[in-house]
Order: C-alpha cells, then sequence, then structure tokens
C-alpha cells in the first residue's frame, strides 16, 4: 500500500463521482461500488493517489461513477494499461477492474502475464458468468449446461474458466474471493488486497439479476471458506482445486517480491525521444 498512517481522514462519498451509475436494478456491481469506496476510505488514501483503470463491459464503467484518477480503456486491455500507470508512478494505488467476460476472455492473455509480473496492483473482476452488457452470451466462467443464451441454447458443452487456479498457478500473489451481496465483508477483502504487495486478485461474485435471475440463489450459497488463508502455494492448490466455487474470504497470501523496474536509471527527455523519429 502507498498511503501511509498520517494521510487525512476520508469518507466514501469522498471517493464517488456526481455521474450516476446505469447498471440494471438489482445488479451485484452497484455493491462492489460502494465496497471499493469503503476500502479507499478505510486506508484513507488520498483520491488524487488513486488510478483506477477498467476495459469493456457494464462493470468497466466503474472509473466513471468513481472521483480518483480513472481510465476507461478497451475490451480486456485493462491490466497492461495498469501496469504501465504502476511501474511508471510507483506512488499510486492502482486498481483495475472489469468482468468475466473482459478478463478473462479477451484479456485471459493479460491476466495471466499481470499475475506472473506481480506488479503491486490490485484487480477486481465482477464474475456473473454472461456477457451483460451485449445481453446474455456465454462467458468463460459459465457453467456447460446453461441454456438460456440464443447463441448456446444447449449449453456451450465447455468446461469453465477457473481464474482462482489460473492466478496461483501463473503467480499471483494474493487470491480472494467475496459476494457483492456482503458490502462490508467484500469492502475489507479489497482492503486486504490493496495493502497486501505485488499482484493482488479478488474474484467477485456479481450476480446479473437480468440475464441470470437464478443467481439471487447466491445469497444462500456463500459460504466462508473451511480453512485459513495459506502462504504454500501446494496447499493453495489443493484447496483450489476441490473449491465449490462459493467459497468466499482470502485463499493464498503469497510473499513473492513485487516486480518494479529500476527507475533511477537515466531517463531521455522528450526532446531526445524525438529525435528518434525524425525521418
Amino acid at each position: 500500500m502507498d498511503a501511509t498512517s498520517t494521510c487525512p481522514s476520508y469518507s466514501a462519498r469522498d471517493y464517488k463521482s456526481e455521474v450516476k451509475p446505469v447498471w440494471c436494478p438489482g445488479c451485484g456491481d452497484y455493491s462492489v461500488l460502494g465496497s471499493i469506496t469503503k476500502a479507499l476510505a478505510e486506508l484513507s488514501i488520498p483520491p488524487e493517489s488513486v488510478a483506477l483503470v477498467s476495459g469493456i463491459g457494464c462493470s468497466s464503467r466503474l472509473p466513471a461513477y468513481t472521483n480518483v484518477f480513472g481510465f476507461h480503456g478497451v475490451h480486456g486491455r485493462a491490466l497492461p494499461i495498469a501496469t504501465g500507470i504502476k511501474v511508471s508512478r510507483p506512488e499510486l494505488t492502482v486498481i483495475a477492474s472489469g468482468g468475466d467476460g473482459d478478463g478473462f476472455s479477451i484479456g485471459g492473455n493479460h491476466f495471466m502475464h499481470a499475475c506472473r509480473r506481480n506488479v503491486d496492483m490490485t484487480y477486481i473482476v465482477m464474475d456473473n458468468e454472461v456477457y451483460g452488457m451485449t445481453k446474455g452470451q456465454a462467458s468463460p466462467t459459465t457453467a456447460p449446461d446453461w441454456e438460456k443464451s440464443k447463441l448456446t441454447p444447449q449449453g456451450t458443452g465447455i468446461n469453465p474458466f477457473h481464474p482462482l487456479v489460473i492466478a496461483l498457478a501463473a503467480g499471483a500473489n494474493f487470491i480472494a474471493r467475496g459476494f457483492s451481496g456482503d458490502q462490508n465483508g467484500t469492502a475489507q477483502l479489497i482492503t486486504e488486497a490493496i495493502r497486501h504487495p505485488g499482484f493482488s486478485f479478488v474474484q467477485l461474485l456479481s450476480p446479473c439479476v437480468t440475464f441470470r435471475p437464478e443467481q439471487r440463489d447466491w445469497k444462500d450459497m456463500v459460504h466462508p471458506a473451511a480453512v485459513d488463508p495459506t502462504d504454500d502455494p501446494a496447499r493453495a492448490a489443493r484447496r483450489l482445486m476441490t473449491d465449490d466455487g462459493f467459497n468466499v474470504g482470502v485463499l493464498y497470501r503469497g510473499s513473492r517480491k513485487p516486480f518494479q523496474p529500476d527507475r533511477r536509471a537515466s531517463v531521455d527527455s522528450v526532446a531526445d525521444l524525438e529525435k528518434e523519429f525524425v525521418l
């Protein structure tokens, strides 16, 4: 975390913009927005010291609804943009956000390599197992037998992507899962993720009641993980491979040293860089 105890006190409202969210009624992303602003207030990070980067999708509208530096990127590219910001401005608290389609489909390759690089930033994925903004297609995390999409009326027949397993195998330094319906619990997970050095990944089960109304039942299905968090990748792998998809809490805390380039090396001036482009 980049903030210190000398920072002034802030409230969650200090991190919210005047732009009114346009998510569907009942969308879990409303609660996630509240959790993020509560976490930042808990950490007392000045709004101007936070950069929030997103891709494309319903959840990727987050930067517009916050009063921090925001970057609304292109589909699947939130993580390389966030990485560039963090390595060039390490004093900033950098958060990337998006959905399961944005993060695990077109952004899947960036996800794996962001875990591998272990830059000190936090990635929050609002997973509703559907492409909501484009009206209800199966996403990488959709169960193979979901038959409610017109594109796959007999289900996809493909095993879903398991982001927590991939994150661990690729080298993420902090892995957690939360449920948007528990705003305070989710805020605590995000707080811990930001505080933990290295690449922190938080999967948030965030129901899309418009295209997946059955997800209203998630509130009765989520449960605290049966075992304490571990710093042993082998133990974490065993518990994740037997995970039912609804364990919530911190699942893994690693100890890898975050990657940060040496900024003490000489940097060319803008004039020197422009000389390279002279024909």
